[in-house]
């Protein structure tokens, strides 16, 4: 064997550790920032200081206590101590849906597929602190899924339209990332099209691009600037101008204490929730073209302030309030993907106090990651035979 086959063989070897540990790193990161982010989700960084006697730094209680099954009537889920929420379970029931299908996804697999595992199978639910329906938890944007697709029947390429646009389609799509590793435009196009029986608008558009950001973060040397030049590069109308503002003023920043009010500031123009995240706006979560999701640029924010950072990165995001579950699991998912640890105290205690085991999603999806990859190279060595067999190629001198 010359030497450089022994390097080949070497590097390609790292190369199948190194995809398993960033789908872990992604989907375990995601989790956790999930449940750091629970407990805080919808208040204002000033309240959390004031509620926790300073900056949350980990997995903290319940906000409102004893009362958390009262306080909240329409969501009397028990948010802390460690409880994963509806993003972590959209993602494993996506990462089901993969491990059944075996292939690509589309609008038509979460009809065939992930509705009715929504619908038909009790599993642990964390908030609920019982064996329940997924459906029985999800919010009222994502039962929206049932709804259209089971009882309406509507076309899955297009059933998200009429539903609140925000955040729902989004903040579960790692895995579409994950299955399209190192292919941002690749993992766009696919969240995209899965993404049409959910969402429409900038919701269905920041699915697409957060998809596209850990598929980029799995590449050889990403970084956080390289992730957002991708996501720049694919994201369209509001959504790219929201992410473009919101990190030109994160990369002023080294800590996520002073980048809480400018990141906000960054990004109102583009929000249509308003100031007060418990009383949106009368433009809320309507189709636009100019406007943004603000879970993903501020989550891509706190990763350039982190440098990439994942602890850091999380805790800007949980910090931050308003709708940070869902910002802490897009930064946690992305600062994953790139290799940055996962604190092994935080990991373990979202398991064990959410009864679920963050490991086996990560193995069962890289499986079928694989299997996908040779399958997608059978196919486009079929066409490139096919295309060859037309004259197609043109050899240059």
């Amino acid at each position: 064997m010359t030497p450089e086959a022994r390097k080949s063989s070497t590097a390609q070897e790292r190369n199948q550790q190194t995809l398993e540990e960033r789908i872990t790193g992604a989907l375990v990161g995601a989790a956790v920032g999930d449940a750091l982010g629970g407990p805080v989700e919808g208040y204002s960084p000033d309240r959390i200081l004031e509620r926790h006697g300073g900056r949350v730094h980990g997995i903290v209680g319940p906000w409102n206590g004893d009362d958390w099954r009262t306080a909240r009537p329409i969501a009397p889920y028990h948010k802390g101590d460690g409880h994963i929420t509806d993003d972590t379970l959209m993602t494993h029931a996506l990462i089901r849906v993969y491990a059944t299908v075996r292939d690509h996804l589309d609008a038509y697999a979460i009809t065939d597929h992930l509705v009715p595992d929504l619908m038909t199978t009790p599993r642990w639910i964390p908030e609920l602190e019982a064996e329940a329906l997924p459906l029985q938890r999800i919010f009222l944007a994502e039962k929206w899924l049932v709804t259209r697709l089971h009882y309406g029947h509507a076309d899955p390429r297009e059933a998200g339209v009429g539903n609140i646009v925000n955040c729902g389609a989004a903040m579960y799509m790692a895995p579409v990332g994950l299955v399209n590793a190192a292919d941002p435009a690749g993992a766009y196009a696919e969240a995209l099209d899965i993404a049409g029986a959910h969402q429409s608008s900038y919701g269905r558009e920041a699915a697409g691009v957060f998809a596209a950001a850990v598929a980029a973060a799995c590449a050889p040397e990403a970084t956080p600037e390289s992730v957002v030049a991708t996501c720049l590069s694919l994201a369209k109308d509001g959504t790219r101008e929201a992410i473009e503002k919101v990190c030109e003023e994160a990369v002023r920043h080294t800590d996520f204490e002073s980048a809480l009010t400018p990141l906000r500031e960054a990004v109102t123009p583009y929000d249509t929730v308003g100031p007060d995240y418990r009383r949106p706006s009368l433009a809320a979560r309507r189709p636009s073209r100019l406007h943004a999701i603000e879970e993903l640029p501020v989550a891509l924010g706190m990763l350039l302030v982190a440098g990439g950072d994942y602890r850091q990165a999380v805790l800007g995001s949980v910090n931050y309030g308003r709708d940070c579950d869902s910002i802490a699991t897009m930064a946690g998912a992305v600062a994953g993907a790139l290799g940055s640890p996962v604190p092994d105290d935080w990991s373990k205690r979202v398991a064990e106090a959410s009864r679920l085991d963050l490991w086996q999603p990560a193995t069962a999806l890289a499986e079928v990651t694989r299997e996908i990859f040779d399958r997608d190279v059978r196919r486009r060595r079929t066409h490139e035979r096919a295309f060859a067999a037309l004259g197609g190629p043109r050899c240059s001198d």
